[in-house]
Order: C-alpha cells, then structure tokens, then sequence
C-alpha cells in the first residue's frame, strides 16, 4: 500500500461510520497565545472542548499538519537520530463532541487495525491511565486483544495533556512489537518492554478528554465528554509497509533521494571515492524532515525572522543548511526541495502548490543569508576545538561568551552550536549564554511587564457582561460606569487631576484592534457647558471583551454604578475609518500586483495615516508602488459600497475573505466587502471588527508616502489619505 491509499482508508473507515471529514487546520494557531505552533489535531477543537463555540459535526475525522519543535512536545533533537521522530508530521485523528466514548474509540481502533489493516494481534499493546478501570474493561471485554497486553502507567505516559493549561483527560495508547532487533536491551541490560524501548513504537493514542487544567494547576471537569484520537501519519505507514524506519517510507524517500542526488553530484567533482556515512545518512534524514516544517509553516503565514514562530523557523531552516555542509551542498539547496513536496502532499494539502514560487523565493534567500555568515562561524568554532585539543583540556567546552557571540554575529542558534560541538566532543556552556542573552536584553530594554496586564485580567474577570459597543451607529451615547482603576487598584470614585481606566457596560468608544488605534473624547455627566464632571479620553483599549477607556479627570468626580454621556472625538475617527478602508484596498492592489502570498504582517490605521506590513522578499520598484497605489485610488473613485456584514466562518472563506493579521475569530465572523453591487465580484473582501467608510469615495485620495523593509521577508507601506 501507498501512503496515500493508507491515508484514504483511515478517512474511508470513519467516514463509514457517520464522521464528517474536515481539512486540516493551519499550523499557526489562531487566536491561542499559548501555542506557537499546532502541535496536536485537538489545537483547532479546543474552544468546542472549553465549551465556547458548538461543533459543527458530533464526529469527524480529519488529518492535521502539526510542528514539534519547542515546549512541552519538542522532538527537535532527536530528528534524524532516531527512526520516527520529525518537526512536522501529519496527525490522524477521529473525533467525538460529546457522542460517543470510550467504548466505541476502543473497538472501532481495534477493528482498523486488525480487521481492515490486518495486523498482527499478537504484535499490539494496550496502555491506560493506572486509575482508568473502565478503558481496561473495555479493552478486555470489546476486543480480542491478549489480556496480557493491557498495561498500567501513570501520568506521564498515559495522561494527555496540549501544554501547560487547557483541555486535557487519561488516554489509551496502542502500540506496535517491531520485533527482536530494534532495540540495544541485550546488550545494554535496559528492561525491554512498551514506553522502554524503541522495540515497542507508538501508532495511536485514544484520548478521553474529560477536564480543563487550570494556571493554578488543578483540573476542573468539562461539561461534556470528547474522543481525540491521534494515530502519527508516518509511524502508521512505516509499520504497515514494513520498513524498519519512517525515513524509508514512500514519504520520505522521493525527498532523501532528491538530496543524494545533489549531494552525490557534489561528491562526484570533490571525493568521487566517498562512501555514504551513518553521518551523511542522518544529515539527509534531517534534511528531508526539515524542509516539511519550513515550507508548511511559510506557507500557512510564517516568515523567517527573529522572534517567536518566524525564529523557531529559521533555526530549523538553519539546521538544514549546516546538515547540507556535512554532505558538500554550500550553495542553497534547499529551496529546490519544494518541487519534490508539491508532488508528494500537494493533493492533501493545495497550499503547498499555491505558495510554490513564495516557497522558493523565501527559503532561497534565507538560505543565502546564511550561508554567508556560516562559513565564518565554522571556522570561529573550528579555531576554538584547534586551540582545546593542542592544549590537551580536559574540559573541553565553548564558552557562553563565545556561544552568544555566535549568535548575535553569526546567526547560530544555540542548538546548532551545541550540535556542531558535540560532534567533536565539546559542550556548550548554556548558563553563560543565558546570562549574555538577558543582558542583552537589559541593555536594549526590551523586557517586557506584564503587571499591569495581569491586574486588569484578574480585575475585569469578576465583572458579570463584556462591554456592548454601539459606535458603529453612533458616536455618542450613554453608558453605566462599572469599574474604575486607578493604579493597579479598583476604586470607587476618581475625583480631578487623577488618571485611571473606565469601563462601561456599553460604549461608543472603538477599542484599539486590528491594526486600527483607539478612539478619544469626553466622557461627562451632562452637557460640556455645565459645572458637571467629566473625564478626556486619550485612547480606548479591548481586552477580554471590555473596553477600557485611559485618560484624566479633567472637573468634578466621577463614580462607579452612574450612568454617563459618551462623546468620541468624531474627527479622528472620521480620519481613522478613511485610512483603515485604504489598508483593505491596499492588501487588495498587493495581492493583484505581487501576487497572491502578500500577507498582512502588521498594521497601524491612525487619523493621520496607515501603516501595512506585509509578507514579499523584495524592494519594491518604482513602477510596482506606482501601480499599486493607481489601483488604490481607481477603487476609491468608483466609489465602491463598503458592505458590512455577519456570517458564519465557513461562509466567510468560501466568499474568499481574507482574515486580518492574527485575529482571533468566533464562529460567526463580521465581512467587510467592498463591490459595486451583489451581484458582482468583490474588488476587496476581508474579515474585520474595524470602523470603515460607507463608500470608497469618502476615502479622498490615496498617497503612499514611503515603502521599506522592517525585516527579512517584511515590507513596510506607509500612506495616508485625503481629500481630493
């Protein structure tokens, strides 16, 4: 069997069984700041299993894109070492929201296995969570499987948890005999046996999520009962093709062939007599796992850079390249990489045939990059490991001096100086590269407080109703005051000259968001004219669902549990809603003139201009800004309709909106399209909470007043609008 005809008889099996098959999430969670990349098939369920939003299907199955690369679930040292541990990998899974349970999970996986992928019974293990009598029972009672092969275990192996915090239950992991052969026991004196040894390998873990673990660590039980199984993608076909590793599998051998190919090329010109090492082995194991997770994850909107997902990225990408050296490749090779890809997961996952040319241009210039400090980085280390062995030291180490040194000058990431020196014996001193690290950040002064964050979570959590705001059809309005802060405090009143934080139970006021800054004005007690209080304010914040309105007591008092008049500054936001319209027809002209990978990446709307950041590796030319900024303005003067609208998600992606930077969307979403009238195509339609024209016209003219580069792969527009 190929992979795909194993792929589609998993869909097939449960689809039989009334699930609904769904496409795979991308693999940058949306809207959950606790992940960085989707490292499970549960990420993209997990407001379903909080019970925030309602499945659209009782049962589903699915595959899912995943990453492993940092966290809790961090298999990135042991990529290539091993036989079945990669950076990205794809995750089977069968889905229930609250239908059925433990007992139809069990049975149901035992009869895939054996009855439609015959495999051996004698070959699988059961384990259960040690106080999980009623998956034992289930597992005695509705297979056949040998008593003997249930197993105890204890949280470690046998409770599944996504991280820290969130939804998480007991599970049932089935598990494969690979075999006398596949583990060093006998000569090692290890205990062989399941979670021991590589002999016994993981294909399916049945979680029964039945809690939510709360920061403070305890777990609260969830209303309703969910299945999440997760059978690994590669692990499944490598047992079932009877390959010994999932690296000589039909998944990964178009890849590792593609690279023997060039490296053999290489070794052909400079060491025609070169035998293939256990060393070059891993280096294309490496490779081909590798190159999964750098296009996967560009392709789904992240850019190499260097911070958060963009660095997990480029250290990998990194990784790749300095495997690439071992093998002779020292030209960017990489890039060529994603032809083999679009062959082998284009028909699961398109976006990898869409992004192609994006792909390649990315990771080629990447590629370049480094590999013009690489070289200058080797030979740092390669003088140092020198220096050590003439000098006979017994503690042969790199300094964490000079490891932050190869960082910051050379762009190593500390893992790949680590795995460099452990090649020739040498370790990393990572306390002292610590200590570089964070007086870096001291002196650039980017440490980040959250105190006061903290505080107003914990403060606006015990308000009973988020914040209704109505300033889309008004611009004034009254609202009950329902807290005040005033220096990480809750008071009851602040009386003239003191600053604080108002929220209300309704508001005018639009919350910063979006790209789109926070409205001003005047909050009073009545008319401006009078002796009343009132209270200006300098911006509007969102958060968890409130308002928060910053500012001064500028006369009187003001107190909680009154009602007040809200006024916003209507010029600014008149301003403000111009430039904000102008970023969507601007993401539009990008993406008709650059193509179709422009990506927002950043914005800021202000009443005196627009700021866009957006994914291209390229300076733009004076033709392209000219062009772009001809079609911005040819949509304003047609004085296209800006219709605002709901709809439920699905109906969103398939009208073809585009979703703005990173925003967090419920399932019933508000579209902003700009058209002349239905029944024509959209010149712009996008997802967004923001304030906009009533017509393209209102925008004036549109100017862009400078184009740059904020960071590698980054561009930066910024513009401003007007009257004609």
């Amino acid at each position: 069997m190929t992979y795909r005809e194993i792929r589609q008889q998993f869909f097939d099996f449960f689809i039989n069984k009334n699930h609904q098959l769904v496409t795979s999430a991308s693999v940058v969670p949306q809207g959950d700041a606790t992940l960085l990349f989707t490292n499970a098939g549960m990420n993209q369920f997990k407001d379903i299993f909080l019970g925030v939003s309602e499945p659209k299907h009782p049962r589903i199955v699915d595959t899912q894109k995943c990453i492993r690369v940092s966290g809790k679930h961090n298999d990135l040292e042991e990529v290539g070492i091993d036989t079945y541990h990669h950076t990205f990998f794809e995750m089977l899974g069968n889905w229930s929201f609250g239908d059925y349970y433990k007992k139809e999970a069990i049975a149901w996986a035992w009869e895939l296995l054996t009855e439609v992928w015959k495999l051996p019974k004698n070959k699988l293990y059961a384990t259960v969570y040690r106080t999980d009598g009623e998956a034992k029972e289930l597992w005695k009672n509705q297979t056949d499987i040998d008593r003997k092969h249930i197993l105890d275990f204890d949280e470690k192996d046998n409770f599944w948890e996504m991280g820290e915090t969130g939804p998480c239950g007991p599970c049932s992991e089935i598990h494969y005999d690979l075999g006398e052969g596949h583990c060093d026991c006998l000569q090692t004196g290890n205990k062989c046996g399941v979670n021991q040894c590589d002999r016994y390998i993981e294909i399916w873990n049945l979680v029964f999520i039945q809690y939510n673990r709360l920061p403070s660590g305890e777990l609260e039980e969830l209303s309703s009962k969910y299945v999440d199984t997760g059978m690994g993608f590669e692990r499944l076909v490598s047992v079932l093709q009877g390959k010994k590793s999932n690296y000589d599998t039909d998944i990964f051998i178009p890849l590792i062939d593609f690279v023997s190919k060039l490296s053999a090329q290489v070794a052909k010109k400079n060491h025609p007599q070169k035998a293939i090492s256990r060393s070059d082995q891993i280096a294309k194991r490496v490779i081909a796992d590798h190159i999964r997770a750098i296009a996967f994850s560009i392709a789904d909107g992240v850019t190499p850079s260097n911070e958060g997902r963009g660095y997990v990225i480029r250290r990998i990408l990194r990784r790749a390249c300095r495997y690439g050296r071992n093998l002779g490749l020292k030209e960017p090779f990489l890039y060529k990489l994603t032809e083999v890809l679009k062959e082998q997961l284009g028909d699961i996952f398109p976006e990898i045939i869409e992004k192609e040319k994006y792909l390649r241009k990315i990771i080629f210039s990447e590629e370049e990059i480094f590999n013009k400090t690489l070289g200058r980085g080797l030979k740092r280390l390669e003088d140092i490991f020198s220096r050590n062995q003439d000098q006979q030291v017994i503690d042969a180490h790199i300094d964490g001096k000079v490891a932050f040194e190869l960082y910051d000058t050379y762009g190593f990431p500390l893992d790949l100086t680590s795995l460099i020196a452990g090649e020739k014996g040498f370790r990393v001193d990572e306390v002292g590269f610590a200590v570089e690290m964070e007086n870096q950040k001291k002196r650039s002064k980017k440490e980040k407080k959250n105190d006061d964050l903290f505080y107003l979570t914990k403060a606006l959590s015990k308000l009973d109703k988020k914040t209704k705001y109505y300033g889309d059809e008004k611009t004034e309005g009254e609202g009950r005051l329902l807290l005040i802060i005033n220096n990480n405090q809750s008071v009851d009143s602040l009386t003239e000259g003191e600053e604080g934080i108002l929220i209300f139970d309704d508001t005018p006021f639009y919350g910063e968001s979006g790209g789109q800054i926070g409205d001003e004005g005047v909050i009073s007690d009545g008319p401006l004219q009078t002796k009343g209080s009132s209270f200006k304010v300098t911006t509007t914040k969102k958060l968890e669902g409130f308002h928060l309105h910053y500012g001064q007591v500028m006369k009187g008092c003001l107190g909680t549990e009154k009602k007040y008049q809200l006024s916003i500054l209507t010029e600014n936001r008149f301003n403000t809603r111009k430039n904000h319209s102008a970023t969507h027809l601007l993401q539009a002209s990008l993406r008709e003139v650059l193509g179709s990978h422009v990506k927002q990446a950043g914005s800021l709307v202000t009443p005196e201009k627009l700021r866009f950041d957006f994914n291209h590796f390229n300076s733009l030319t004076k033709e392209e800004i000219e062009k772009i900024e001809r079609r911005v303005n040819e949509a304003i003067w047609r004085n296209y309709p800006a219709h605002i609208s709901e709809m439920t998600m699905k109906e969103a992606i398939n009208r073809g909106a585009i979703a703005f930077f990173e925003e967090k969307y419920g399932e019933v979403v508000r579209v902003i399209d700009m058209k002349s009238n239905a029944d024509e195509g959209s010149h712009s339609i996008e997802l967004c909470g923001g304030s906009h024209v009533k017509t393209t016209g209102e925008i004036g003219v549109f100017k862009i007043l400078m184009e740059s580069s904020v960071a590698a792969g980054i561009r930066r527009i910024e513009a401003t609008t007007g009257e004609h």
